[in-house]
């Protein structure tokens, strides 16, 4: 088992010294929050909180929860705890409806980020001077930059490219040799039809970190067999400070690890905001402890998940294993009552031979009832009563559906959409 490590000793804190480093930056990142952010003292004030005496975790409970809605009152930086002349950069999410949420940084923030980025890639088998295709865009988003920041930070040779021009990306690897690959997962899949259309082969790549989507063992295993790589799962979001903050699994592909060092974890019941025992789900809480612009407190990010183990992997790493995550607390779907989550359609479909990575899920209100259609592409000789009689094993009722040649759904270059809402054969933009 490979023991890659970029700072070996905070990845590897035992339990007394990792808790003693938490409390102590819990207890300076509240009093920082506290004293430079008029948005944070008003919350702490009618919580009842004093950030002079706060007792550390014995006082996390404490602390008010905050979520995108925070973020999105308080564009674009009434929450920034740091004088405008110390940010050198921003991001921002994604997604395209709506005030977007906004992640601002100090050169310590891109510092903090580079470091969590770089123990993502060595953990992951990345060394000096290994050629990292960056494949996520260089732009407001923050997955090109995180990646960049990181390979910088471990001194790896960066091709820049971007998403798109899924032929040039392959000439690219093949012509300088890339050996680690970056990129959401639905692209991760794009190019691996890509190669196969090609009918080229990348011997060179070994490695691919992929991340935000949802990423099912299945579709790992996918993405592994057919591009010859070692898949990891990579999180982080805007607002934790973007891509690899919050963590990813090893080797071993048993769990996320979380920096814990730089975040406290929580996860709790959806509803009463109580504490799960391990192994059972809830919503994961995060509070970052080492950023300076802008700092999240108990930031609920409504990815479900539940911690997988808190002993020390095999890889030697201590901290706090989680779950991949399973879904999200507002994306679940209730059809003939039956409650599931698009990412276990996905787990469903990937345990089909045949089946490929390229699907879509149709929610459907016909007159107050939801049903359910699923379009999937697929090998010549998968049927519909095959994916029909999976689906019905796993999920425990039978939905509509199709099956399409190769290349027959649309494909973005960032995001797969996955799910599709409809009102009567209409879809709900």
């Amino acid at each position: 088992m490979s023991n890659n490590f970029f700072n070996p000793v905070e990845e590897c804190y035992s339990v007394d010294e990792l808790r003693a480093v938490q409390d102590q930056r819990l207890r300076q990142v509240v009093r920082h929050t506290d004293l430079n952010s008029r948005y944070f003292h008003e919350r702490y004030q009618a919580a009842g909180i004093d950030s002079a005496g706060f007792r550390g975790l014995d006082d996390l409970h404490a602390l008010p929860f905050m979520s995108k809605i925070d973020f999105r009152e308080q564009y674009p930086d009434g929450m920034c705890c740091v004088p405008k002349d110390r940010i050198v950069e921003m991001h921002m999410s994604s997604g395209s409806t709506g005030t977007p949420v906004v992640m601002l940084y100090t050169q310590h923030d891109v510092d903090q980020w580079a470091e969590c980025m770089a123990r993502c890639y060595c953990m992951a088998g990345a060394k000096p001077g290994d050629v990292v295709q960056i494949t996520p865009g260089l732009g407001l988003f923050n997955g090109g930059f995180g990646c960049f920041h990181g390979a910088r930070a471990n001194g790896m040779f960066i091709i820049p490219a971007g998403p798109g021009n899924t032929q040039r990306q392959i000439h690219l690897a093949r012509d300088f040799k890339t050996r680690v690959l970056v990129g959401v997962v639905s692209y991760g899949t794009r190019i691996m039809e890509m190669m196969q259309e090609m009918k080229v082969s990348l011997p060179d790549l070994e490695i691919g970190i992929f991340g935000a989507e949802a990423f099912s063992d299945a579709m790992k295993a996918k993405l592994r067999d057919g591009m010859g790589i070692d898949a990891y799962d990579i999180y982080g979001m805007t607002e934790t400070g973007g891509i690899g903050t919050l963590g990813q699994d090893c080797c071993a592909h048993n769990g996320t690890h979380v920096w814990e060092d730089h975040y406290i974890v929580e996860v709790l019941d959806a509803t009463t905001h109580q504490p799960v025992a391990d192994g059972q789900l809830g919503e994961l809480i995060v509070t970052s402890l080492t950023r300076e612009a802008l700092p999240v407190i108990r930031f609920r990010t409504g990815d479900l998940t539940s911690v997988l183990s808190r002993e020390k992997c095999v890889c030697g790493r201590s901290h706090v294993r989680l779950a991949p995550i399973s879904g999200r607390v507002d994306d679940m779907l209730i059809i003939k009552g039956v409650n599931f989550f698009p990412s276990q359609v996905e787990q469903s479909l990937m345990k089909i031979p045949g089946v490929l990575p390229q699907y879509q899920i149709f929610v459907n209100d016909v007159n107050g009832v939801k049903e359910l259609y699923i379009k999937v592409e697929a090998e010549k000789g998968v049927t519909g009563h095959q994916i029909v009689k999976q689906l019905r094993e796993d999920l425990g009722f039978s939905p509509d559906g199709d099956v399409f040649p190769a290349g027959t759904l649309p494909r973005q270059d960032g995001k797969a959409k996955r799910v599709f809402y409809m009102k009567n054969g209409v879809e709900i933009q």
